[in-house]
């Protein structure tokens, strides 16, 4: 019964990592069906929204308040992050777009260490109690909130793109940018309000588990390997597969973590990786697609 108890802990823990990085997971999805390119700054929009927090607050905005401010703020840096580093490169090929977000990942990087510091921050947690007890096992009320916070994203993603004019516009572009053109839809608009919502997504996972990793400049590359990990493993530009992956790899962790060893633990998720590369290359939701040389 006691180790029962202990793997539904494990489980529990594992599933809030894990959608940590199926949050990150979808911003990198949907830029990808969005532009054919991946976005190696998306882990640096979980450290900016946390950052952005830390700044907000110390200017004494009241906790909540300052949440939905980072999350405005991160909707606008979408925008300067859309014209500054894809935008000019729009029509060249993937690489040197690939290249630009290479640099602003490094330069956003190096930026918040100018004006922060290198000194992880704390960060209170959503809601003042620690948690709550069933059956044995303790639920701490911060991955509560991640889990629950991550379910109403992923509904309200689900209902933007399946039931409303603008999801139907979103996945128009994503499928055939020309033919979407033809039809009177704005691509261009549509690419940037794709990189809001991803910078959004970003900064709501960084703010998050901010309180459970401190606030620190090495935050957003950590989770950036995990979430594109997960991109992979759940079938490459696949929304439900960033979900399923950020969580199955989010498990593989915690599970590793609790009886193998907790210093190589970041080594499980990547085991994992090896191994649906091995035998998976498409991923859990992916298709086998066959070319004629």
């Amino acid at each position: 019964m006691e180790l029962l108890a202990i793997n539904f802990q494990v489980l529990f823990a594992g599933l809030a990592l894990g959608a940590i990085y199926a949050l990150v997971a979808l911003g990198f999805v949907l830029i990808i069906r969005a532009t054919n390119v991946v976005n190696f700054a998306q882990g640096d929009f979980a450290m900016l929204g946390s950052f952005a927090l830390v700044a907000i607050m110390g200017a004494g905005v009241p906790f909540w308040l300052a949440i939905i401010a980072a999350l405005v703020l991160m909707a606008a840096f979408g925008v300067v992050f859309n014209l500054g580093v894809y935008y000019p490169l729009r029509h060249r090929n993937y690489l040197p777009v690939i290249i630009s977000t290479l640099g602003a990942s490094i330069f956003l990087q190096n930026s918040v260490l100018f004006f922060f510091g290198p000194q992880p921050k704390p960060m209170r947690r959503v809601f003042d109690t620690p948690g709550l007890e069933i059956g044995g096992v303790f639920m701490d009320s911060q991955y509560l909130v991640i889990l629950a916070v991550t379910a109403i994203a992923v509904a309200f993603q689900y209902f933007l793109f399946e039931h409303t004019m603008l999801g139907k516009k979103l996945q128009a572009t994503s499928q055939d940018k020309d033919m979407a053109r033809l039809v009177g839809i704005p691509v261009a608009a549509m690419i940037a309000f794709t990189f809001i919502y991803s910078a959004v997504l970003g900064g709501l996972a960084g703010i998050l588990v901010s309180p459970i990793l401190f606030v620190s400049i090495g935050m957003g590359s950590i989770i950036a390997l995990k979430a594109f990990s997960a991109t992979i493993i759940g079938g490459f530009g696949d929304v439900k597969g960033a979900i399923v992956g950020g969580l199955l790899l989010g498990v593989v962790e915690s599970f590793g973590a609790q009886y193998i060893s907790v210093p190589y633990k970041d080594a499980f998720a990547f085991l994992l990786l090896f191994i649906f590369l091995l035998c998976r290359p498409q991923g859990i939701f992916g298709e086998k697609i066959s070319e004629k040389a």
